[in-house]
């Protein structure tokens, strides 16, 4: 399985058909594959290699979509970054993953003054806004009308295709290996089983960087259907997208499907087009699935789970599932089935299959799994221990085989469908003189699912109120990682025997009243 051949079968079964479309940009399958073909010789000639990496750092457009199947095409490993981190985030994703080359738009050239002097293997930038390019970097177009078409020069199989790193600056960063294989066949076992097709039109409304979005992009394209592109989500500009591009399928988290069905405007905008919305990241909350459904009638909703290390995407909901009444009604709290090719089982600590109905860690297995982390040799053995995907989060499996999300094994908050682990705001706001102690937890919010909630104790003496405690980490983390509540602690966090803090002890109180601490 090579990424490459995804692009000639769709240049070679709808040439002319729709490729991408992004503003006043539209390329066929033809075209696009001149571009990616040449895009991929221009890099080359920028001395990338076998297995060299190329990082990016845009917003969504047509190019970010070229960029995927150009590097591997080129025989490289794409790198997408997060467009929500800090300076120092990117500093370390960059020099983690050794990438030589990295492409900008316009929306992050302004960074890159604060990252000079500490990059260590980057060589060349690639500007990929529309204008001239700043001094100092090369042009995207320009990189293609230099370069003629070359075969590709991926192999396929285990070699590596991408990094996507999950985490940040501190020990919890991975750069999650995926090679051809895994993304390949991760995205023809979800497609069918969600409505994707060689008549799809599906919009990138979700960021391009995230691999929820990137396994789509691999599935629509190995479809030869069709792509529209936004620069980013926004309802409004989401609605009229769908309204004027026709388009049928799309995937969102819930909590951007929360604020596109509840806008005031939506009653104004046409989405009979839609039959398909996928969504994941986090959990749907049920009054904003009744109003999807109502919003958006002639549309099937699939619930999907996974994680990075899955390509990925472990088990889907079928949308007939997707009921509260009638003969199919009772599996809407699920995260559904095992998808075709993959096996699922829940687990006690000792890695031993528990019973039906019994909550333990889920795990996961199947050619979509991961190759392993980046230079982590010894979280990859464990992360994938006994040939199985240890996930991290709890949950349990019915007597029909339907997974049931309930818990988080590890230390992870989702808020709005953003990954943040707790270790990485724990360390940020240890960088403050006053703080002595500190543990961040989730604690629920009524539209981002969870929101980040630091409890902090302070040197005796010591003065920081939220706001200054919120303030210090914006100068450390992305914004959508530092806490949006404080609280503040007298006496020493509990800890238990190991001398760790008992976070399950200070969510407790949060979390009176819900079934499940995830929201």
């Amino acid at each position: 399985m090579r990424i490459s051949s995804i692009v000639r079968r769709a240049a070679q079964v709808n040439g002319g058909g729709l490729a991408s479309n992004f503003q006043d940009r539209r390329h066929d399958w033809r075209q696009f594959e001149n571009r990616v073909s040449r895009l991929a010789a221009g890099l080359r000639a920028l001395g990338v290699g076998h297995g060299d990496r190329v990082a990016m750092l845009a917003l969504n457009s047509d190019r970010y979509l070229e960029y995927f199947f150009a590097v591997p095409w080129a025989g490289g490993v794409f790198v997408p970054i997060n467009t929500r981190l800090a300076p120092p985030e990117v500093v370390h994703w960059l020099n983690d993953s050794g990438a030589t080359v990295l492409l900008i738009d316009d929306n992050f050239t302004a960074m890159l003054p604060k990252l000079q002097g500490q990059l260590e293997s980057l060589k060349t930038i690639v500007h990929v806004g529309d204008g001239a390019p700043p001094e100092g970097m090369l042009s995207f177009e320009a990189l293609i009308d230099g370069a003629g078409e070359m075969e590709p020069l991926d192999s396929g199989g285990d070699e590596m295709a991408g990094l996507f790193y999950t985490g940040g600056t501190t020990g919890r960063s991975k750069g999650v290996m995926l090679s051809h294989r895994n993304l390949v066949l991760n995205a023809l076992q979800f497609a069918a089983e969600v409505g994707f097709d060689a008549g799809s039109h599906y919009l990138h409304a979700a960021p391009m960087f995230h691999l929820a979005n990137g396994a789509a992009t691999f599935a629509v394209t190995s479809m030869a259907a069709s792509s529209t592109i936004i620069p980013g989500f926004q309802p409004v500009a989401t609605l009229q997208a769908i309204q004027e591009n026709k388009i049928n399928i799309v995937l969102l988290v819930p909590t951007m499907i929360n604020m596109t069905v509840n806008h005031p405007d939506v009653a104004n905008y046409d989405l009979s087009s839609i039959n398909h919305v996928l969504f994941g990241a986090s959990p749907m909350p049920e009054a904003v699935l009744q109003t999807a459904l109502r919003v958006i009638p002639n549309a099937q909703f699939h619930h999907l789970y996974g994680q990075t290390e899955a390509a990925p995407v472990l088990t889907a909901l079928p949308a007939n599932r997707m009921v509260e009444e009638g003969p199919l009604a009772g599996k809407i709290k699920s995260a559904g089935l095992a998808i075709p090719g993959v096996e699922v089982r829940i687990v006690d600590a000792d890695d031993n299959e528990v019973p039906r109905g019994v909550v333990g860690e889920i795990c996961g297995r199947g050619e979509n799994v991961m190759q392993g982390y980046w230079n982590q040799p010894e979280m990859t053995a464990e992360t994938l221990r006994n040939g199985w995907l240890h996930t991290g989060d709890g949950g349990y499996m019915d007597e029909d085989g339907f997974v049931y999300v309930v818990d988080r094994v590890k230390d992870m908050i989702i808020s709005g469908g953003e990954n943040v682990y707790s270790a990485e705001v724990e360390n940020a706001i240890y960088q403050h003189p006053m703080v002595v102690e500190c543990a961040v937890i989730g604690i629920p919010h009524e539209k981002w699912g969870e929101q980040v909630h630091a409890i902090v104790r302070l040197a005796d003496g010591g003065e920081a109120d939220e706001a200054a405690i919120i303030a210090h980490c914006h100068e450390w983390i992305a914004n959508y990682k530092c806490p949006r509540s404080v609280s503040f602690a007298t006496e020493p966090l509990p800890l238990s025997g190991a001398g760790k803090i008992l976070k399950n002890d200070l969510r407790q109180p949060y979390w009176v009243g819900h079934e499940k601490a995830v929201n």
